[in-house]
């Protein structure tokens, strides 16, 4: 019987290296891709994950191939990215990217290549539920655990794809890297958004757009006065570093009114809050909610996640109410809701209460 054939999507990465490993033991014709997405800012990085993805492609006796997405790549991540920030919402580009890019496009080569599924090295896994229906299922590792940023895959590429490494703990897989001598087995984890390896977000907005990001006012939550701040895409909800705000106590960033390009400026107690309305929501473990149902919710990847239940529900926007405050909830974020270990669905955060 003919192999069945998978393209893995490879980033020089421990984590994707075993996954393709994985793959080959279980006796599936691999195909490794490196997506050559952003060299502008981070081309030595760049060049040598292709360099390192290589290696291991060739030590496991497997196809390799380096694809171009580069255009698709600035077109719908990094021009989302920059008018996101610029409408004073925090993006979250790798939850973009991951639909868009690591799946639609990776899908795309696939096919091209008779392929009949794509892999990643994500810590998550995928199962066909009793209601015929694929979901995202949470790894066996919670400090990995992926799930938040893969919200947003729909139904069709669920169907053609396979994550190997979801039921593994990240030491297990580094072991398992050693154990077969890859030279990735002990590479450091990536952290940064990998167009943006420096973190100066607000400095790769401003190269990266038309528009002239003005100074504006501080103001408290009456709209009094308290100093200027250097342009809105240098803040975010929740941000208390670099506000150079003499107080006598710590405050926070609690708003952006992009209206009047005011930076609104607040207490800790101000941060918390019970209510949030997520719209483009994506269905997956479910076909649709209503009113009244409970999930955990999680508003950020690092959110451990908590209770709430559904006030508001329509087929593109979900309204939540938690059980106790939120802290932090930000606009452009995702509220991503789970029904056990799996992913119910998801949507982009627009506001809070």
């Amino acid at each position: 019987m003919e192999k069945k054939k998978v393209v893995i999507g490879m980033s020089g990465g421990v984590d994707s290296s075993v996954a393709a490993y994985l793959l080959k033991e279980q006796g599936y014709d691999v195909i490794g891709v490196t997506m050559h997405i952003w060299q502008k800012e981070n081309s030595n990085n760049g060049m040598q994950a292709e360099v390192d993805a290589k290696k291991v492609a060739d030590a496991l006796g497997i196809d390799y191939r380096v694809v171009n997405f580069e255009e698709e790549f600035k077109a719908t991540v990094v021009e989302y990215f920059v008018k996101e920030y610029l409408s004073g919402r925090t993006p979250n580009p790798c939850n973009v990217c991951n639909r868009y890019i690591k799946w639609e496009c990776l899908l795309r080569t696939a096919r091209g290549l008779g392929a009949d599924y794509v892999a990643t090295g994500h810590y998550a896994r995928i199962d066909k539920l009793d209601n015929g229906r694929y979901a995202i299922c949470n790894s066996i590792t919670s400090k990995k655990d992926q799930t938040y940023a893969l919200y947003n895959l729909t139904q069709e590429q669920l169907m053609h794809t396979i994550m190997p490494i979801g039921a593994y703990e990240k030491d297990d897989i580094r072991k398992m890297a050693a154990d077969i001598s890859l030279d990735v087995a002990s590479k450091a984890d990536s952290q940064d958004i990998c167009f943006i390896p420096d973190g100066d977000y607000a400095t790769f907005i401003r190269n990266n757009c038309d528009v002239i990001i003005e100074p504006g006012e501080f103001v408290d939550k009456e709209g009094r006065v308290l100093g200027v701040h250097k342009g809105i895409t240098n803040y975010t909800i929740g941000q208390r570093k670099g506000l150079n705000l003499a107080m006598g106590h710590p405050v926070f960033v609690t708003d952006i009114d992009t209206d009047r390009n005011r930076v609104v400026i607040g207490d800790n107690e101000d941060l918390f809050t019970k209510r949030v309305k997520a719209v483009d929501f994506n269905y997956m473990a479910v076909g649709n909610i209503e009113r009244g149902q409970r999930f955990v919710g999680k508003v950020r990847y690092a959110h451990k996640g908590d209770w709430c239940t559904v006030i508001n529900a329509t087929k593109d926007c979900v309204e939540v109410e938690f059980d106790e405050p939120v802290r932090a909830i930000t606009p452009g974020q995702s509220l991503v809701l789970y029904e056990g270990n799996y992913v119910a669905g998801g949507g982009t955060i627009t506001r809070s209460v």
